[in-house]
């Protein structure tokens, strides 16, 4: 659409004396053939006409596919607005007629050489929009010949189609050398040529961010910054986001770059002074604060911005969304400048919350006179949301500034005063974190506060006002009368007020025991047996059990000293505000998010940070991008930050363990690690005998084992097993106990079906080894404090293998490592601690093999094979999550008697069965075979039919499950169907993803 645009756009240059509307107004029948007819009339004048009249149609929406050889037919013109309209309908027709599209090649090729500068850039760059696969191919000359020519607008036009060209076909434009080509146009004389090459393979560079396309020294960098001043707006953004890339070698280079930079904080266009501004602010961290250069760029920074919040709001809302980023790094460049960011009458809503929140970052002690004054007007205003925000700004000046404390509450009081429901509840929300802030010192107030008990209704004014009654239960007389009064409509309270409700009611008690021990009974009651909130369940056990138990340890835990809240408890994670620093102009520093959070698609994003002189020592680019690159193929699941971590992870003990340690896992569950998904082959094989009972669960809940002791299966009714899978007899058996013998029924003749096929050869070749897939990113260095983790999983001699590399990007050295996994579908869990001997210094990276048992406890993942894992070295715990190929967990004696399969087959119902279609494998039957036994699938029997190969074949999970497979293999077609059979279904998908990794590896 943007290519249709610049060349209407273009076309209104060339004399249409602004009357082309005519050519959208016709409404005529029979339409279609008059236009053809047209098309081929000899005038000249005629044929433009109607080719005009063409693009109108198209453009409202009409198909005129059928007129496609007729206008290609008027391609043959030295007439720059015909070829130019023809060209338009090429690009917009040519998908859906490639074969007629071929027709306009020659066309394109002598029009690359035409003397006509504009019409070789018009025919190259219409090339490139064709995305067809069988015109690429003749790009290719005349794409090599326009990145040469002598005329810069075509050279300019030529980079841009390689970028184009590189999206259709990457192989070609790799094998063609034309990647070579865009890097030396860098070096062009042309500015706008060097812009183009630059934007060029950005572009190329984010489909591939591991590739180094955009190879960045000093040289290049002098070249870029050369160009910068003479290129046209949209080539300054390019090169500017181009600089912002690189890493300059010290602070000389850094003020250097800095000083070249900064006349373009006057530019005219927005885009242009916010790139500058990133760049400047990257690049500032690496300048020693106390060099006079440093002080001069602060101030010259200042301006910019503040001329940017004059444009539309549109623009101011971009702008202020960007200095909100800025201000949260470096809040000195604008400390002086408040007055800018205070809110006009005529400013829309979203220009004002955006102002208010700079204005309280801002504040100090030298403005904060200012500030109020202004707050407080705002506070007044009609408009219901900003005078909440302007409410609350108050009590975060109060926070932010203890000189203005008292100021802020008497303002507070004033708009108590009012009466104004909405400013009352807002300003008794803020007094309680004014009085967390400050204890005993302004809880004068409480009374003014009671008075307007009777005129909340907001959850988060109520909850507000039940903690400071709670919290000051000694100064008020009648909080019990005021907590009961809550108490009479507490089912009907959000969450929220009932936990508060919950919490002053037993700390009421713990100060006036004698007087409020029906009350406690009554709200522990509503809580514990009344209510359906496990959060409130939870914690209203916790309290009866420790006032019943040990009143003392109640008193020293409810009553505890609270800490003191932080002074600004809305800003930006640092790394997080790191990478949005090195994103300032894009949607990342509006929305305030990484790319990474709502970029989708196969391209890897890259992980920015800012250069490490200032502290981190880290370079720009993360090691994430190649975490990013992965994601594409086999997306983790992504577990929540620690504090939302579910599961036993948080309570993990992570202390570093002895060397003991359970022993290698077995092919064999042991009894207790029950069969999670309910299809072990024991009730297959028909055990006549009693099935052992399984001991249930009778144990209460413990604190977590020492990991120096090797920890023991718990013991799992079947109930707590199977639940949520639908279990089947065979979970009633222990795995660790041989096979029961083959029933007759089994070993007895089978006719018919598929019983001949067991006659004939099986044709399994050597064992190649086991597959092992390469190593991935899992915990990228940027979400762990400088600890990089990369790794995979294997199985060697029959032991499972988590193989990892720990890398050290951060400045300290990493000690003290230690493993822990979160229970998984198949009880993995480590077999022996991490064995990490040395310190890992900064820079380097160590290997680490850890061997995994299967009988730790089990639950069932999301997807099956996800795998939760948390890591602690001296500096955090830290938490990821990866997938494992369920290949390691197929055991060597997996291998299944030829009848025992039969009559197995034949047992599981048709509805277990899966059918999978496996592309792009150019393997014959028994080279497949024989690659698929080296990672314990078995084949059992081998049969041809119609020149089919049939194999048929077994495996059996290290949790005793069976999986029957149908492998059809056509000579010549590298297209394979794969059939699994199996008692648990749920685990087809990641068996089959396992054929798939072992036969295209």
């Amino acid at each position: 659409m943007q290519e249709w645009a610049n060349q209407l756009c273009e076309n209104r240059q060339f004399g249409s004396k602004m009357t082309d509307s005519k050519y959208f107004t016709t409404t005529k029948k029979g339409e279609i053939f008059e236009l053809k007819a047209e098309l081929n009339s000899d005038k000249k004048e005629k044929k433009k006409e109607a080719v005009k009249k063409v693009i109108a149609s198209m453009t409202v929406g009409k198909d005129v596919s059928a007129l496609f050889p007729d206008v290609v037919n008027c391609m043959q013109t030295d007439n720059l607005e015909l070829k130019k309209l023809v060209y338009l309908y090429l690009m917009n027709y040519a998908k859906s007629q490639p074969d007629m599209a071929i027709m306009a090649v020659n066309t394109f090729v002598k029009d690359c050489e035409d003397p006509n500068p504009l019409i070789r850039a018009l025919a190259v760059r219409t090339m490139g929009c064709i995305r067809v696969d069988k015109i690429t191919e003749y790009l290719c000359e005349p794409l090599r010949k326009c990145l040469k020519d002598e005329d810069p607008y075509v050279r300019k036009t030529a980079a841009v189609c390689v970028a184009k060209l590189h999206d259709i076909n990457a192989q070609l434009v790799e094998d063609q050398g034309f990647l070579d080509t865009l890097k030396d146009l860098i070096s062009d004389s042309n500015p706008m040529v060097v812009a183009n090459a630059v934007a060029a393979l950005s572009e190329i560079a984010e489909s591939h961010p591991n590739s180094n396309l955009l190879d960045l020294n000093p040289q290049t960098i002098n070249k870029l910054l050369t160009a910068l001043n003479e290129c046209t707006e949209w080539g300054q953004i390019f090169i500017l986001d181009c600089l912002a890339n690189y890493t300059p070698r010290d602070d000389r280079e850094s003020q250097s770059i800095c000083e070249r930079v900064t006349p373009r904080l006057s530019h005219a266009n927005s885009a242009v002074v916010l790139s500058a501004v990133k760049v400047l602010m990257k690049f500032m961290e690496m300048l020693p604060k106390d060099l006079d250069y440093y002080g001069t760029l602060l101030k010259k920074l200042a301006p910019p911005l503040v001329t940017l919040l004059s444009a539309e709001p549109e623009l101011q809302y971009v702008a202020l969304r960007n200095i909100n980023l800025i201000v949260q790094r470096r809040p000195e460049i604008l400390k002086h400048e408040m007055k800018v960011f205070f809110v006009k009458y005529n400013d829309p809503i979203y220009v004002k919350l955006e102002k208010l929140d700079i204005m309280i970052r801002l504040a100090s002690q030298a403005n904060i006179a200012q500030v109020l004054a202004e707050l407080k007007e705002y506070a007044t205003e009609v408009d219901v949301d900003f005078v909440r925000k302007a409410v609350r700004a108050i009590g975060r000046c109060a926070i932010k500034v203890e000189q203005s404390a008292e100021r802020c509450v008497s303002t507070l009081l004033d708009l108590i005063q009012t009466k104004v429901n909405y400013v009352v509840q807002e300003a008794i929300v803020v007094i309680k974190d004014i009085f967390r802030k400050y204890p005993n010192k302004y809880e004068s107030v409480i009374a003014t506060l009671c008075e307007n008990l009777d005129s909340l209704d907001e959850p988060e004014a109520r909850a507000a006002m039940i903690w400071i009654v709670g919290e000051y239960a000694e100064r008020i007389d009648n909080a019990d009368e005021l907590l009961e009064s809550f108490l009479e409509g507490f089912h009907d309270e959000s969450t929220q007020v009932q936990l508060q409700l919950l919490t002053a009611i037993v700390k009421l008690f713990l100060k006036k025991p004698t007087e409020t021990q029906e009350l406690v009974q009554q709200v522990l009651s509503l809580a514990t047996q009344d209510s359906d909130n496990p959060d409130l369940r939870d914690r209203g056990y916790i309290y009866w059990r420790l006032l019943s138990t040990d009143p003392v340890a109640a008193k020293e835990v409810v009553l505890a000293e609270k800490p003191l809240i932080s002074e600004e408890t809305d800003l930006i994670e640092p790394t997080l505000l790191e990478e949005l620093i090195c994103h300032i102009g894009t949607l990342a520093s509006v929305y305030h998010k990484p790319p990474s959070a709502f970029v989708e698609g196969s391209r890897g994003v890259q992980h920015k940070r800012l250069p490490g002189s200032a502290g981190s020592g880290e370079s720009v680019e993360s090691p994430d991008t190649g975490s990013a690159a992965v994601t594409s193929e086999t997306p983790p699941a992504v577990i929540p930050s620690q504090g939302d971590l579910l599961g036993d992870l948080l309570n993990l003990d992570l202390t570093p363990t002895s060397t003991t340690g359970p022993p290698p896992p077995s092919s064999g569950m042991q009894m207790g690690a029950m069969d999670l998904l309910g299809g072990g082959l024991d009730s297959l094989m028909g055990d006549e005998s009693e099935p052992p009972p399984i001991p249930q669960r009778t144990d209460t809940p413990q604190s977590p084992q020492p990991t120096h002791q090797s920890p023991s299966p718990p013991n799992y009714s079947p109930t707590e097993l199977g639940g949520d899978l639908g279990g089947s007899p065979a979970m009633t058996s222990g795995f660790g106990a041989p096979p029961a013998a083959v029933p007759p029924s089994f070993s007895a003749p089978v006719s018919g079906g598929l019983d001949d096929l067991f006659d004939l050869g099986v044709g399994v070749g050597m064992p190649m080894g086991s597959f092992v897939p390469p190593k991935t990113v899992w915990l990228p260095a940027m979400k762990a404090k400088g600890l990089e983790i990369s790794g995979t999983f294997g199985r060697r001699a029959g032991v499972i293998q988590m193989e990892m590399t720990l890398t050290n990007k951060a400045m300290s050295v990493m000690t003290d490592f230690a493993i822990q996994f979160n229970r998984n579908s198949f009880g993995l869990a480590p077999a022996g601690p991490l064995q990490v001997l040395t310190p890992v210094s900064p820079n380097q990276s160590i290997e680490a093999v850890l061997p995994l048992s299967n009988v730790g406890p089990v639950m069932k993942m999301e997807p099956l094979n996800n795998l939760q894992v948390a890591v602690k070295n001296n500096i955090d715990v830290f938490y990821f999550s990866c997938q494992y190929p369920i290949s390691m967990l197929f055991v060597e004696d997996g291998k299944m008697e030829r009848q025992v399969f039969l009559a197995t087959w034949k047992d599981i119902p048709n509805d277990n069965e899966s059918q999978f279609q496996l592309k792009d494998c150019h393997l014959n039957s028994d080279a497949a075979s024989s690659k698929l036994q080296g990672s314990n699938i078995f084949t059992i029997a081998k049969r041809t039919v119609e020149g089919q190969d049939m194999l048929y074949q077994s495996m059996k999970l290290t949790n005793g499950i069976w999986v029957l497979a149908e492998l059809r293999v056509q000579a010549g077609i590298p297209n394979y169907t794969v059939s699994l059979k199996c008692r648990a279904p749920e685990v087809s998908q990641c068996v089959f993803q396992s054929y798939e990794a072992v036969l295209k590896n």
